[in-house]
């Protein structure tokens, strides 16, 4: 009994002396690493600019009052400026290593942005469905706006007849998230954060939007994944006893 005791010991003395051993992550690696992730994301066709990013419990644009703190463009010409050269971006990340990164939508793809439990149930869902789901990302419940998922489809361009497009900016422009709190479709003229990034009250300073699908998953037809989607944030609304505003979707579904 002593013997075996005394061996535990020993063991358990080794590994904790390992562990001691086991290097530590490094701003390098997470620099390397966030690099990895927004060049993984360009080359597949996202095109991408710098954004704010947090100072403490402010915005980096040091705008007094900033209504979309550490989620905006640093660049009033962001959607010219979105690319997906992978020098330019290097130069960005590296030049500017606590920046957030956006992508401009409506040009090569869209994005469905949803209430976070909303679309963790709508994903379950489809997924069992065996509908392909692109990229998805997601933002944690603590990072101000109760969590948010976001869905990565395929643009459905622009319409021969000018008169039934419009920029989502109407309705689901970013800066509209307290009083829309459903689906938002952001297509032209619009923009979301890309992973990683992090957000006002990161007290860790971690990522607060991640990946939940990479970037590699191919982007699918936006409206293979609208109807469940719409589903799950009518629920989401009456758990929590929110009545129908009829900003659902911010988008023609239709042309004459």
């Amino acid at each position: 009994m002593g013997d075996g005791i005394g061996r535990y010991r020993g063991t358990e003395s080794k590994l904790a002396q390992w562990l001691r051993r086991r290097p530590k992550r490094t701003a390098a690696d997470d620099e390397s690493h966030r690099l990895k992730l927004l060049l993984a994301t360009a080359a597949a066709g996202l095109p991408l600019a710098p954004a704010a990013y947090p100072v403490g419990y402010r915005c980096s644009c040091e705008r007094i009052g900033c209504p979309t703190p550490a989620r905006h463009p640093v660049s009033f010409a962001w959607q010219t400026q979105s690319t997906t050269d992978r020098a330019q971006i290097e130069r960005w990340a590296l030049g500017q290593p606590e920046a957030n990164f956006i992508t401009a939508t409506g040009m090569v793809h869209d994005v469905l942005d949803v209430p976070l439990e909303a679309g963790r149930a709508a994903l379950e869902r489809l997924l069992a469905q065996g509908v392909d789901v692109g990229p998805v990302a997601e933002s944690a419940e603590s990072a101000g706006d109760g969590g948010r998922m976001l869905f990565f489809t395929a643009t459905r361009g622009t319409p021969e007849d000018e008169d039934e497009w419009w920029p989502c900016e109407l309705d689901c422009h970013p800066e509209t998230m307290d009083e829309h709190p459903g689906l938002r479709w952001h297509c032209r003229g619009s923009y979301v954060l890309v992973p990683p990034a992090r957000l006002i009250g990161d007290e860790e300073e971690q990522p607060t939007l991640a990946w939940v699908r990479g970037p590699e998953h191919a982007l699918p037809d936006p409206l293979n994944l609208l109807e469940t989607l719409t589903d799950a944030c009518a629920r989401h609304a009456a758990e929590r006893g929110e009545q129908h505003t009829g900003h659902g979707v911010a988008w023609p579904l239709g042309r004459r």
